[in-house]
């Protein structure tokens, strides 16, 4: 779920637009489940996935981005400048 690479970190996620909240909401298979309120339309979700990951690991938000996935719901995130223990700990896992 969760993989060092030579610029950071990569995270598999399962995004799951129009929700009450953002959130994590756990796991679906190796992938890390992420509630989110904005619609799968125009790119909003993807937008607002970058957004609530870089809020929650506290990093700037220019550090997110979607190395693969933008039009699926199964998404890899790379976050830049962070290894994975550090962002295992910053998301409680």
């Amino acid at each position: 779920m969760i993989r060092d690479t030579a610029t950071g970190v990569t995270l598999a996620v399962r995004v799951q637009p129009r929700a009450k909240r953002n959130a994590i909401v756990g796991k679906v298979g190796e992938a890390l489940k992420v509630a989110l309120t904005a619609p799968p339309v125009d790119g909003r979700a993807n937008a607002a996935c970058i957004e609530f990951l870089a809020n929650l690991l506290k990093v700037p938000r220019s550090s997110v981005t979607i190395a693969s996935g933008e039009t699926s719901r199964n998404k890899i995130i790379h976050v830049a400048g962070m290894t994975a223990d550090e962002m295992r700990r910053r998301i409680g896992m």
